[in-house]
């Protein structure tokens, strides 16, 4: 295969994006020939390329090696599997799904195939969150303590939830910030420090907008090596904070602006704490101003790095299984808030899906079909 023919699925936003930068062939050894919406207009702006109405008509056509998979959430699940029924590979946009079942899925079904399977997470791209990630993997901070992360810098007004009527609704969207805006930070999580083995989450819905869903979140994590962490995260503040800290038994890592801070102790904390015959004394420590190459990659680099696995045999940059760590993190939130109880990690699948089916049961989302992305949204819940 000398180039990738790649379709987009669902164009009406993030699709369009995908669209626009590889029309402008911004990936090398990749091809826009078709897009996909249910909305006609949609696909009036790309020129040159097959244009469907259906996913399943773009699947069959022969037109594609690849599908990018831009739909609202609950189709990530139905468009990927009937792609990967046909051996077509497949780049997801976050989440990878509304809820780990539909997930786990996707994966069994990818793994009856040979081709590739990538989901974008692209703030893995930044050097700054990659540079987090190499300090903690050579053990830098020694043993984690404690990470805060106040993310409330995702403001979003009305007018955005009104734009789409499967915006933040049970049944359009299957949750609020955690499961459109955060899926990223989330990502990052988990990818730094793996799962907790507990969480305690408040969700408060609709608090600060007209709308079924969270955007409001205070989360409580218990990690099994004993640290501690508290995710915040809302769409209702302004002027917003992302603000990242993590301590450990040698010191503590500051992210913010774009700037890594590293106060390192010169002894173990642990140590000085058992040892140390003053009263009101600390351990000595410097301060660094840790350089990140200031690059913040971005959804093209993704969207190479999967042409990149299907033309040479590499590794995508986020497999698609990946992406399940996100999705059980946002779930086991939205599960204690609903729940108003502990959840503890791994999630029981199966109990979130029944509840979130309930809760979709007596959403305001009526009619699939009023905007853009195919969908089919019983599909998960058969």
């Amino acid at each position: 295969m000398a180039e990738v023919r790649i379709g987009v699925v669902g164009v009406g936003g993030m699709g369009g994006f995908h669209a626009d930068y590889l029309q402008k062939g911004k990936v090398n050894g990749a091809r826009l020939t078709a897009v996909c919406d249910v909305i006609p207009k949609q696909m009036d702006r790309f020129e040159g390329v097959k244009k469907y109405g259906h996913h399943a008509q773009l699947l069959a056509s022969g037109d594609v090696d690849a599908v990018i998979v831009a739909t609202p959430h609950y189709d990530h699940t139905t468009v990927a599997i009937a792609a990967f029924e046909r051996g077509i590979h497949v780049l997801t946009e976050k989440p990878l799904a509304v809820h780990k079942a539909d997930g786990e899925r996707m994966i069994a079904a990818h793994r009856k195939t040979k081709v590739v399977f990538a989901i974008m997470h692209q703030m893995r791209t930044s050097s700054v969150w990659k540079k987090v990630k190499q300090l903690l993997v050579a053990g830098e901070l020694g043993e984690i303590r404690r990470v805060n992360w106040i993310v409330t810098d995702w403001f979003r007004p009305q007018s955005y939830y009104d734009s789409g009527g499967w915006r933040a609704t049970w049944k359009g969207e299957g949750g609020g910030v955690l499961m459109n805006q955060c899926p990223h930070n989330l990502d990052l999580l988990w990818w730094w420090f793996g799962l907790p083995k507990r969480i305690v989450a408040q969700c408060r819905f609709g608090q600060y907008h007209d709308i079924e869903v969270e955007d409001d979140v205070t989360a409580y994590l218990e990690y099994p090596n004993g640290s501690t962490g508290v995710f915040v995260t809302t769409t209702g503040e302004a002027p917003g904070t992302n603000r990242l800290e993590v301590a450990g038994d040698r010191g503590k890592l500051v992210v913010e602006h774009g700037e890594i801070t590293f106060v390192r102790t010169e002894v173990s904390v642990t140590g000085w704490l058992k040892t140390s015959k003053e009263s009101f004394s600390s351990p000595p420590t410097w301060t660094a101003k840790i350089p990140s190459g200031g690059d913040w990659g971005g959804h093209h680099v993704i969207t190479q790095g999967f042409v990149d696995a299907i033309l040479n045999g590499t590794e995508p940059i986020v497999r698609g299984e990946e992406g399940l760590g996100a999705v059980e993190l946002a779930n086991a939130m939205i599960y204690s808030a609903v729940t108003g109880s502990s959840v503890d990690v791994p999630l029981d699948a199966a109990a979130y899906e029944a509840k979130l089916k309930v809760l979709a049961a007596s959403s305001r989302f009526k009619n699939p079909a009023s905007d853009s992305g195919p969908r089919d949204m019983n599909a998960s819940f058969k």
